[in-house]
């Protein structure tokens, strides 16, 4: 009888492990807390020696020393308009950053009347306390009294896989502009494209129109908060809709992605946005979109193999709304078209802000709360 019974179970549990579905990714995977007692962390930076380099909303700047200690407040940064979704926004090392010590960050600048998202370029100090020969590159013009949609992710350019000192930078619609973002007098809804020290590239798509602003590099954007470059150098983004539409778009020069006149979204507390188009001749479509809205933010490419092949070369992207990592599989590693998504940390129940990939191949996110966490993912 005893035989009988060790038969029978092992039948069973051969058979659930033939026919029962994989387990969801959340459960293959680990967080591990580096660093607590965040306040509204939006941007992380990988410094060399294990450290890390963390923005918060409020207006400050963090270093984070390997065993999670957290840093007094970098010096050294300009007056910012920290109010609703503005502050201190995304950061990037310079790819010398080891030789030249620079950075770049971007954040909400105040103006005499209104605001807009400026792109800053300094030097960290080699003791790390403070920030030195500041300089603002860039301004979004015109400043608008808003204090929303700033969209303010920065990406350093490639060209035939090297960098060639040129920046990305994104830029929101400020809310109550939404229909600047069709019109390239301004920087409205835009993603704008120029070097390190602020200059114009002359080959931008819109450099000799007239009436067009030269630093712009696509329009018809909503409120972009994930952007990275995959490894052919093409920009993707990511960018919040309405209620609904959240849309992922790999970018191209001079394209116009619509906003608002064409949007899978609709007005908050339902109705449609314009027409209530979702495609228009001339104007792009998404690779991918979200309905309902997802609220993402956060975008990175994995070219490791630290979680198996199955991860290598998949988008992953934050959702603020639904508090969980998307990992995006897509029908080739970089590029294709979106096959199936894949919702990690949901057992955490934090916004993520943030996703990137460090220089020892983990992934690491920002939560945001006024208690956030930096975390690395590992294998359970």
């Amino acid at each position: 009888m005893a035989c009988i019974v060790k038969y029978f179970a092992f039948a069973l549990i051969s058979i659930f492990f033939t026919f029962a579905p994989p387990l969801a990714q959340a459960q293959t995977i680990r967080a591990e807390v580096v660093a607590s007692n965040l306040q509204n962390p939006w941007a992380v930076a990988f410094l060399p020696e294990g450290r890390f380099l963390v923005t918060e909303r409020p207006g400050r700047l963090r270093v984070i020393e390997p065993n999670g200690d957290v840093s007094e407040p970098v010096l050294g940064l300009p007056s910012m308009a920290a109010q609703g979704q503005g502050g201190l926004l995304d950061v990037l090392l310079d790819t010398d950053f080891v030789n030249n010590n620079t950075l770049y960050f971007c954040f909400s600048e105040p103006g005499q009347v209104g605001n807009s998202t400026a792109l800053a370029k300094a030097r960290l100090s080699s003791d790390r306390l403070r920030l030195e020969e500041l300089k603002v590159i860039f301004s979004q013009k015109p400043k608008v009294v808003s204090s929303a949609h700033f969209g303010c992710r920065i990406v350093e350019s490639q060209t035939n896989g090297k960098p060639d000192g040129m920046l990305f930078l994104t830029l929101g619609d400020r809310y109550s502009q939404m229909n600047d973002a069709q019109t390239l007098n301004n920087h409205q809804g835009k993603i704008v494209r120029i070097y390190k020290d602020g200059r114009v590239p002359d080959n931008n798509p819109f450099v000799k129109r007239f009436g067009a602003l030269p630093e712009i590099w696509s329009y018809g954007h909503r409120n972009v908060q994930g952007a990275v470059l995959s490894p052919d150098g093409t920009l993707w983004t990511h960018e919040h809709g309405p209620q609904g539409g959240d849309e992922i778009n790999p970018i191209l020069p001079g394209r116009n992605y619509g906003w608002p006149v064409i949007t899978y979204g609709e007005n908050y507390g339902g109705g449609k946005i314009g027409l209530g188009l979702s495609s228009q001749k001339g104007m792009e479509q998404p690779l991918h979109y979200w309905v309902p809205s997802i609220a993402p933010s956060g975008m990175v490419f994995l070219n490791s193999e630290r979680y198996g092949r199955a991860w290598f070369g998949n988008l992953f992207v934050g959702s603020l709304k639904f508090a969980y990592l998307n990992r995006v599989e897509l029908s080739q590693p970089f590029s294709g078209n979106v096959i199936k998504e894949h919702k990690l940390l949901e057992d955490l129940g934090q916004r993520i802000r943030d996703v990137r990939q460090g220089p020892d191949g983990w992934l690491y996110v920002l939560t945001d709360n006024t208690r956030g966490q930096l975390i690395r993912l590992v294998p359970r």
